[in-house]
């Protein structure tokens, strides 16, 4: 078997789930988990971008999905690390909606508490849906992709470095 330099430091596939009430007040215990998934090797921006992500979804899922339904409705979140991509998974019960046609809606007025959620989550992803899964739930999913190799400029590496 042939050893990469480096490759002990790529992060080894791994997945976290985590269920949560659907209560805003839950979004300290949801980002303070995802915290803790971090590993090293995946670029702090990414990450900061990914929980940013999350933090979108989860509260789109507590104040939409679940708007008339009881606190105690679970929220499911599931996280999968790759080699070269992170996939967040958050499912809710509430009734569906077209997120394409979330997309093409114009853009709030500046002064609006909210509404920009799924474009931000859309900027931030490289590949984000929303679809009703078989047991009536529904799944947002949000890829997010990064490049663990530094770039090679004028044939040096920082790849030590990371």
């Amino acid at each position: 078997m042939t050893n990469v330099k480096g490759s002990d430091k790529l992060p080894k596939f791994s997945k976290a789930y985590l269920q949560v009430h659907s209560d805003l007040g839950e979004n300290d215990k949801v980002l303070s988990w995802f915290e803790q998934l971090h590993q090293a090797p995946i670029p702090k921006t990414v990450w900061l971008q990914c929980e940013l992500a999350l933090a979108e979804g989860f509260t789109n899922a507590t104040r939409h999905a679940h708007k008339y339904l009881p606190r105690e409705t679970p929220i499911d979140i599931e996280v999968t690390m790759y080699t070269d991509h992170l996939e967040i998974r958050i499912w809710d019960y509430g009734q569906p909606f077209d997120l394409t046609e979330s997309l093409i809606q114009p853009d709030p007025d500046i002064f609006a508490p909210g509404g920009r959620g799924i474009k931000l989550m859309y900027a931030i992803a490289d590949h984000i849906s929303y679809t009703r899964t078989s047991d009536n739930r529904n799944c947002l999913l949000i890829t997010k992709n990064y490049w663990l190799y530094p770039q090679v400029q004028n044939g040096n590496s920082d790849f030590d470095k990371i």
